[in-house]
């Protein structure tokens, strides 16, 4: 930060103008007189009696005609719901309810507040268990809340948001240091007025609080802090009781802060048969933005004390709606409960303990899917969408939030939560279990589901037998809608002519499946009998199959022996990187920037090591038996500009690919689409929420992302609003199952599709969604090789699925009148919501969706017609470079310049490396073959992708992501000549240096940025200083730092050496020793450390290198080495696979074996 101060005539740098900031008042004084922990506070048996202090006082002053009538009755009507409170003993739940009203059993309150058997068993038992949100797969196939036929919590009508391309979202678990779920309580004062009353708050390190913590609120009165609690019930007997009820409860908070409380609690207990909770959510949210519309947010805390919430997206809602805390009591009873029942093996004390610390962790790893690091700003954020509740319902009490199609209005949330309430306590119904839930599975009596046994089997056996009439069964009970409507696109009937054209008229399936895809499923998820499969069937339709993010085998390159040809077309870069070489990209049609994924958007990647056999291993340039981890962000993209480098990077990388960028469906997608068509991006993928995965939390599965069909059709109107839309294929994926769901997709404004979990159930897939845990007993989701071998999956089967849906393409288009697909494209007119709906899903309205753009005739086609202009022409490579190489291209022949560039150059070197791995593969060039001498300052993405055989070495500068993807070239960046600065304390290179870089070596004679070898995979660095976050997520290489590291250093490394120079003996407090050993060196590293910097020496003439190399046997004791646990695990098992004589191709897979099954033991 700088200020220009035109009175003073200077400029005031960062320092000072902070310093002047944090000094104007003594905060610290204020801090440590005013601010309490809560823990210091005095636990009371005693409940507080807040609200009838509150009635006696306002009683008195209705008496001198200081404070209106209106105001006691209503604070007399809540005084009902709290009627016998205070005269009763703590029996059971300590509850609200008059002495004559039994107190309801745990099984009641549980079907009150909506829990089924499911959320009690998958994921209540398995967060109090395992202290983490739980793992599933396989995506989410359930109806939206407002299409469900069963009651819905108010929770379900909200669908997290997240961060794609324009700001980064936070791995809030090895970036924890930036994060902070410190909660503050108690009137936030004058903000615009700093004093010390505004520090009388109780601070908190998370908005989750036990149920003594909760008392210790609830009775606290020390001045500036005083606590009320309220009463969020209603009236179970009153017709529109739920809003009267939430009008007494915004006048009642009006008087408490009128009358100085600072603490609001609101308390649905005292739940009984004629009282209902009022949903939290809508509790929270309403009374926050009653608050903030009449000024009085700021001047008092709200805590909710609820039975409803229990898993990771309830709390998340309510902090992002305005809850300062929350006490999710009856969630500590069922887990005591289940405690007790044997189902949790922990001691209850510890299983609340997990519970409360899984829900804090991933309330911050929900709010980090947004770039939001602290509770504090994500508190009233309000970052969702909702999706399927009325327009005044969102206006009134979720106000601000987005909401685009309309629903259940304020009267069907009242009578959903009556139904709960009322089969609580029916009589014929109390006792009776639990509801078996059926969300997240499949069961008999619970949720309904696409994927359901009875289309299983029906899509196997038309895929397996190649009869066509057994698919119309599978589609047929898709697209019925007659009893269950599952997704947007069921709302819509599609327009056809009373008399359909010949089918022989219309374009053929030959043609139609080529626009088809199989989805991203990675080498490591899938097995490798699958992952080939998909890749044949699609080579044969001339349609395209995707490697997912974990690479590919050169042997697939090239047709096997057995003439199939196993290579995908699209290679897919994702944040991880795994896999990506310059060759992997010069062997694709179409290279994907999965930026997000349907099933998880805003969150990367993790492969436990027990999934990292050799095989795959080798594909991801790691260590078998050691976990691979996916930032959450492309580190390199961290805004649409970044993007389109990125993307720029590619094309030059491969001339002849398309590049693709996938996105996530949410608002404001098309503006993001927009950005990403101007950053020249080929084909835009928007996928929905609801697609598959191999493994991600349950809350993201079912909570996060929206459907396709809101994104596909924002997109096709922003880019057709901007006369960018002939400019780009649209591509959809998300469960598309049949031909209707393409042919709305294409109306909608798609052009190409893809596939995965279809292909999967071609293959044999059952739906067990065990994904995650390498017990696929089909032989698809797995890489253990008793269980590969059980796969019996064919291209035929896959081929069958796709000419079948091309098929029913035909038909619809013949229905339709269409003869040409592209003639389907965007003509939404062809669509109309349905009207003989009744109900909540009545009140759905579909207009924004099938909105037309208008615009100039002509003046932009409506779908993809022209290609992006890439501008390769300009590059330096192309201009300079090629013609220098010729010789060296051609023959091999060495060849040494100098040359001049400027930042302008960017992706310097890269269509040189193309063409060296086009002409000679993998291998490259013999080292120093092609030797390019260079003085200035490189631009974005110098050397990125570089090929063996070159060597770049620059004199000057450079900007960031140096040697991005290093692909076994060389870089040398020295200070330029005449230079008279200390070259290790100045910075040379930018930020995020060598990003997944896979092989090659680097000698930096001066300090790097930020994320330096960022997913290093094999490079050999050495340079004097780095910023924070060096060798993050690094699985293989090693690196030499001779200097000082920024904060965070290693976190998420899982393979590779750091040795690190620790002059000053305080390298331990800026490195994240998770999982991983700070050691001395060894006589053996001590030989590789010499020889790096010996080498560094040579070739930049390093003064630092030197004066260690002269002293080396003084300097090496100042040497930390740091090498991941597992990593180091495994080198020594392999050293014992030597020793022991097994064969040398055995050895890795030997290695693994042993060190999994020891951990697994362990």
């Amino acid at each position: 930060m700088l200020l220009i101060d035109t009175l003073e005539g200077r400029i005031i740098e960062d320092h000072e103008l902070k310093e002047t900031a944090a000094s104007a008042h003594p905060y610290e004084d204020w801090l440590s007189e005013n601010r309490i922990d809560l823990d210091r506070l005095p636990l009371s048996d005693d409940d507080g009696d807040g609200l009838r202090e509150l009635i006696a006082t306002v009683e008195r002053a209705t008496i001198g005609e200081i404070w209106p009538q209106s105001q006691l009755t209503t604070l007399k009507r809540l005084e009902h719901f709290v009627a016998g409170y205070h005269e009763q003993k703590r029996i059971g739940f300590d509850s609200f309810e008059s002495k004559e009203e039994q107190s309801p059993s745990l099984l009641q309150l549980q079907k009150v507040f909506g829990y089924s058997w499911e959320d009690l068993t998958l994921t209540l038992k398995a967060i109090a268990e395992e202290g983490d949100d739980p793992l599933s797969s396989m995506g989410y196939d359930a109806p939206l809340a407002v299409l469900s036929q069963r009651p819905q919590t108010l929770y379900s009508y909200f669908k997290q948001l997240f961060a794609q391309v324009t700001n980064p979202p936070i791995d809030a678990i090895r970036e924890h240091l930036v994060t902070s779920s410190i909660i503050h309580l108690g009137s936030e004062g004058n903000l615009l007025e700093p004093c010390s009353k505004n520090c009388k708050v109780i601070c908190h390190n998370t908005p989750i609080l036990s149920r003594d913590e909760l008392q210790q609120l609830k009775t606290v009165n020390i001045s500036g802090l005083k606590s009320i609690t309220v009463p969020i019930l209603f009236d179970a007997h009153l017709s529109g009781g739920l809003k009267q009820a939430l009008a007494d409860l915004f006048s009642a908070a009006d008087s408490a802060i009128a009358h100085g409380y600072t603490i609001i609690v609101l308390s649905d207990k005292g739940v009984n048969e004629g009282k209902a909770a009022i949903p939290a959510l809508l509790a929270v949210s309403g009374l926050h933005h009653h608050l903030v519309r009449s000024g009085n947010r700021t001047r008092a805390s709200i805590v909710i004390e609820s039975g409803e919430p229990f898993e990771v997206h309830h709390h998340a809602l309510l902090v992002g709606y305005g809850a300062n805390a929350i006490c999710p009591y009856l969630a500590y009873e069922s887990v005591e409960a289940l405690v007790d029942q044997g189902m949790i093996t922990a001691e209850p004390d510890k299983a609340e303990e997990n519970y409360r610390k899984a829900l804090t962790n991933n309330i911050v790893k929900v709010m980090s899917k947004m770039g939001i690091s602290t509770v504090r700003s994500y508190h009233g954020a309000q970052i969702f969408e909702i999706l399927g509740l009325a327009d005044e319902v969102v206006d009134r009490y979720f106000s601000g939030t987005t909401s685009r199609i309309g629903g259940a209005s304020l009267s069907d949330i009242e009578n959903e939560t009556l139904m709960r309430h009322r089969a609580a306590f029916d009589t014929v119904s109390s006792g009776r279990p639990l509801d078996s839930g059926g969300s997240y599975k499949w069961r008999r009596d619970g949720e309904y589901h696409l994927i359901n046994p009875e289309n299983i089997l029906y899509l196997q056996r038309a895929c397996r037998s190649g009869e066509y009439s057994w698919f119309k069964k599978f589609s047929a009970n898709i697209n019925d809608r007659s009893k269950e409507l599952k997704n947007i696109r069921a709302l819509l009937d599609i327009v056809t002519v009373e008399k359909p054209i010949p089918i022989e008229s219309v374009e053929p399936v030959e043609s139609i499946v080529k626009r088809f895809k199989t989805g991203a499923m990675s080498f490591g998820s899938i097995s490798q009998e699958a992952h080939e499969c998909m890749a044949i069937a699609m080579n044969r339709l001339g349609g395209k199959s995707n490697t997912g993010e974990g690479g590919e085998s050169p042997q697939r390159y090239v047709p096997g022996e057995d003439g199939c040809d196993r290579c995908s077309s699209i290679k897919q870069v994702a944040s991880g990187r795994f896999g990506v070489t310059i060759e992997y990209l010069n062997h694709a049609t179409e290279i994907q920037i999965k930026m997000a994924q349907g099933a998880k958007p805003g969150e990367g990647g993790h492969l436990p090591g027990r999934k990292v056999y050799p095989w795959v291993a080798t594909n991801r340039f790691s260590t078998p038996g050691v976990e691979l981890i996916s930032p959450p962000p492309h580190h390199d993209i961290y805004s649409i500009e970044d993007l389109a480098q990125l993307i720029h990077d590619l094309k030059n990388a491969n001339r002849d690919a398309r590049v693709n960028v996938k996105l996530v469906s949410e608002a404001g997608v098309g503006t993001i689409a927009v950005g990403v068509a101007k950053g020249l991006a080929d084909v835009i993928v928007i996928s929905g929420y609801d697609g598959g995965t191999g493994a991600a939390s349950r809350t993201s599965i079912r909570h996060a992302g929206l459907p396709w069909e809101l994104g596909v059709a924002e997109t096709h109107q922003s880019l057709l609003a901007n006369k960018l839309r002939d400019r780009v294929t649209v591509e959809t994926d998300g469960k598309l199952l049949t031909g209707r769901d393409i042919v709305i997709a294409a109306l909608l404004g798609a052009e190409e599709f893809s596939f995965a979990t279809a292909p999967l159930i071609a293959m044999g897939c059952d739906m067990m969604r065990v994904c995650n845990c390498d017990t696929c007993t089909v032989g698809i989701a797995t890489q253990n090789p008793e269980l590969r071998s059980r796969f019996q999956g064919k291209p035929e089967h896959i081929i069958n699925l796709m000419e079948f849906m091309a098929r029913e393409v035909r038909e619809w288009m013949a229905r339709i009148g269409v003869r040409r697909f592209d003639d389907l494209v965007g003509h939404v007119e062809l669509l109309r919501q349905t009207n003989s709906l009744k109900g909540k899903i009545g009140k759905v309205d579909l207009s924004r969706l099938l909105y037309q753009p208008r615009f100039e005739t002509g003046s932009c086609d409506w779908h993809h017609t022209k290609a992006q202009n890439h501008n390769l022409d300009r590059e330096y490579d192309l201009k300079i470079l090629l013609p220098l190489c010729s010789a060296a291209l051609k023959s091999g022949k060495k060849v040494d310049y100098s040359l001049q560039i400027s930042n302008r150059n960017r992706t310097f070197g890269t269509v040189l490396s193309s063409e060296i791995v086009r002409a000679y593969g993998a291998k490259g060039l013999p080292e120093d073959t092609i030797k390019l001498r260079l003085s200035g300052s490189g631009g974005q993405s110098f050397g990125a992708f570089l090929a063996p055989g070159v060597t770049l070495e620059l004199h000057g500068d450079s900007n960031d992501y140096l040697g991005k993807g290093l692909s076994g070239g060389k870089i040398i960046v020295t200070p330029p000549d005449g230079a008279h600065y200390e070259s290790g304390e100045n910075i040379i290179i930018g930020n995020v240096a060598f990003y997944g870089a896979t092989s090659g070596e680097a000698y930096l004679n001066g300090v790097a940025g930020e994320r330096f070898c960022v997913r290093n995979s094999g490079v050999n660095a050495v340079v004097e200083g780095v910023g924070d976050h060096g060798c993050e997520y690094m699985t293989g290489g090693r690196v030499v730092i001779l200097g000082r590291t920024g904060r965070n250093f290693a976190a998420g490394m899982t393979g590779g050496v750091a040795y690190v120079w620790d002059a000053e003996n305080d390298f331990e407090q800026n490195c994240n020793l998770k999982n991983l050993t700070l050691r001395k060196l060894t006589q053996a590293d001590c030989k590789i450390l010499a020889d790096m910097i010996s080498k560094h020496v040579e070739l930049t003439g390093s003064e630092r290198g030197k004066m260690i190399l002269d002293d080396f046997d003084m300097y090496v004791a100042q040497f930390k080495m740091l090498i991941p646990n597992d990593y180091q695990r495994i080198m020594e098992a392999l050293e014992t696979a030597k020793d022991t004589g097994v064969e040398e191709s055995e050895q890795l897979l030997w290695a693994f074996n042993s060190v999994v099954l020891d951990k697994q033991a362990s």
